[in-house]
């Protein structure tokens, strides 16, 4: 009886914290997670054409999400990087790409503050050649430089003293794709609720705070 006894004793030990350990992962990780997928998409959002998803990719193989974040905070001095994002900005984002370090400015919205695909390559190709402050890397593997370009070439129009002493630079198939993904981050306008202004609904809880300013 006292080997039965201790046998059940153990028996509780091990399931008493599984039992527990489950109620709390469904309670914190499973209810919160199927409610978040019930959430509708930002009116204006829609999903990534088939080349900026191939960009995506090479975003998250490059660690551009190491240095970037894509999350716009109710805070004064993120209004510079965009509206404050909201869950519906990332319906058709698996896995969401929040990042959470700032080395580089917040890119939710990049494809707005820099439309220019010039600007895009040859900052991918040399940072300081447009940012002379610039601590990012440069990305020149996803470039060629050649004798000269051939039809349906992008040619990069890298500024002297950066450009290549001799021939032209070309955006690889990588690059393009991954242009084409930073372009078409874009946040959309929020819709005001009844009874709220265009502002308030714009920048939802935004609030003021010490030392505020953008990158």
């Amino acid at each position: 009886m006292k080997s039965a006894s201790g046998m059940n004793n153990v028996v509780m030990l091990v399931a008493a914290p599984l039992v527990i350990y489950a109620v709390l992962a469904i309670a914190t990780g499973v209810i919160p997670g199927i409610e978040l997928s019930r959430t509708p998409a930002t009116p204006g959002v829609v999903p990534l054409s088939a080349q900026a998803a191939r960009g995506r990719e090479v975003y998250v193989g490059e660690g551009c999400s190491y240095c970037h974040t894509q999350q716009v905070r109710p805070l004064k001095e993120d209004l510079v990087f965009g509206r404050p994002s909201v869950a519906g900005d990332y319906v058709y984002d698996t896995p969401e790409l929040l990042g959470s370090e700032r080395n580089g400015p917040d890119l939710s919205d990049i494809g707005d503050r820099q439309p220019s695909e010039v600007w895009q390559y040859i900052h991918l190709y040399e940072p300081r050649a447009v940012v002379s402050e610039s601590i990012m890397p440069s990305y020149r593997w996803l470039f060629r430089i050649k004798p000269h370009a051939d039809p349906g070439d992008v040619v990069v129009p890298v500024p002297p003293p950066y450009s290549p002493p001799h021939g032209v630079v070309v955006a690889t198939a990588k690059a393009r794709d991954l242009v084409a993904y930073l372009k078409s981050l874009r946040q959309v306008p929020l819709r005001p609720a009844a009874g709220t202004s265009p502002a308030a609904a714009a920048s939802p809880g935004v609030r003021a705070a010490p030392g505020g300013g953008g990158r």
